[in-house]
């Protein structure tokens, strides 16, 4: 079974109604929720209460930080990702909290002319902030879905105080994180998506429009602070699940043509790109280009929490200066590797199996090779 999650936002988004919404329809994840917080540190400057609440009449989930007194500052994204990369929670947390970070920074870096290493946040990333995302790290990572989408997006009115004054909303960094998603204008003023809410959107939902059919499995509800004067300011999480063959999950493809770098550079390029863990794959063809020149059609699959990341890599590890992205589904059978260097696959007709060529790779002539190979599949169940 495959999980996909719907986000209706209702009242908006921001880090705290992310959680509401997240808790209450994953109720079983509080405790691993708190570990994670704990692990990374940030539950020494904060403390979290979660309760119920009641919106307008409707029964919904209440997340609450609080940041202590002598909390230290955290304004600066080289100082949060650092610390972020120490932290010892589990990686896939991690590597959430550090995406959500980075769509921030980089929207930031944009609005303020700067480079990303000189961002310096100040709506965000005080230590509320750190866990409201890890926080969403966390669920997200733990929850099983692996796809996500949202309905339209309200675009709000007026304007948001912000360091460098009275500023329109969506604030400047929000509305570059919210590109390609399609708004909807409403009678309630003021701020509906935090900049905090609009990264965890940019991250999660890669095609908003993507609401697949499936059996409802869990609904969850998460609240906001303010009150609206006629709409629930509420955020709503929808988990449906879809039975398949093998496991389906949504993955990035970067694809980009060279013809300025030697094979030796590129597949030194590849090699280095391939090491990141978000890395799926990566490889080239051969073909001509413009003025006859020999030409490498560059492929690199993804994870699609990692992005970001795979797009930086490509453009520092190779020559391209521009790269086309889409987000394929694929369906992926289930391995049943063991540490026998077997490579087993359980298909629909029945289990197959494969020895790894590191293990005859020692096996003098291609003839003995061939053999061992074929005796390991041949017994096999």
């Amino acid at each position: 079974m495959t999980h996909h999650g719907h986000l209706d936002a209702l009242g908006g988004i921001s880090g705290d109604m992310a959680l509401g919404a997240l808790l209450d329809a994953f109720p079983d994840l509080e405790e691993p929720l708190r570990a994670d917080l704990g692990a990374c540190g940030v539950l020494d400057h904060v403390s979290l209460e979660v309760s119920a609440a009641n919106v307008m009449g409707l029964q919904v989930r209440r997340v609450k930080v609080s940041v202590r007194g002598n909390a230290p500052p955290t304004h600066h994204w080289h100082e949060i990702r650092s610390y972020l990369e120490a932290a010892t929670c589990p990686p896939e947390v991690r590597d959430h909290a550090l995406a959500i970070f980075g769509l921030l920074a980089r929207a930031e870096a944009v609005c303020h002319g700067v480079d990303v290493e000189e961002v310096h946040f100040h709506e965000v990333a005080d230590w509320d902030s750190l866990a409201d995302i890890v926080g969403v790290a966390s669920l997200v990572a733990r929850s099983g879905i692996t796809g996500w989408s949202c309905s339209t997006l309200p675009l709000g009115s007026g304007t948001v105080m912000s360091a460098h004054g009275m500023l329109p909303v969506p604030a400047p960094a929000t509305a570059e994180l919210l590109k390609g998603f399609e708004f909807r204008q409403d009678v309630e003023p003021g701020e509906r998506i935090t900049p905090t809410g609009a990264a965890i959107l940019r991250h999660l939902v890669h095609d908003p429009a993507d609401r697949p059919s499936g059996r409802l499995t869990a609904v969850g509800t998460g609240a906001g602070e303010r009150r609206l004067q006629k709409t629930p300011n509420i955020l709503r999480l929808l988990v449906t699940e879809q039975p398949e063959e093998g496991n389906g999950d949504v993955v990035t493809r970067l694809s980009f043509e060279i013809d300025d770098m030697t094979p030796e550079e590129l597949a030194v390029a590849l090699d280095k790109i391939r090491a990141h863990p978000g890395i799926l794959d990566a490889g080239y063809h051969v073909g001509i280009g413009k003025k006859g020149r020999m030409r490498f059609s560059v492929d690199v699959l993804a994870a699609s929490s990692h992005t970001e990341d795979a797009i930086a890599l490509c453009f520092a590890e190779t020559a391209t200066i521009g790269l086309r992205i889409d987000q394929p589904v694929r369906r992926v059978l289930t391995r049943l590797d063991g540490p026998d260097g077997v490579k087993r696959v359980a298909r629909p007709g029945g289990n197959t199996a494969k020895i790894e060529s590191d293990r005859v790779a020692s096996t003098p002539t291609l003839k003995a090779r061939r053999h061992m190979s074929a005796d390991v599949e041949r017994n096999e169940p």
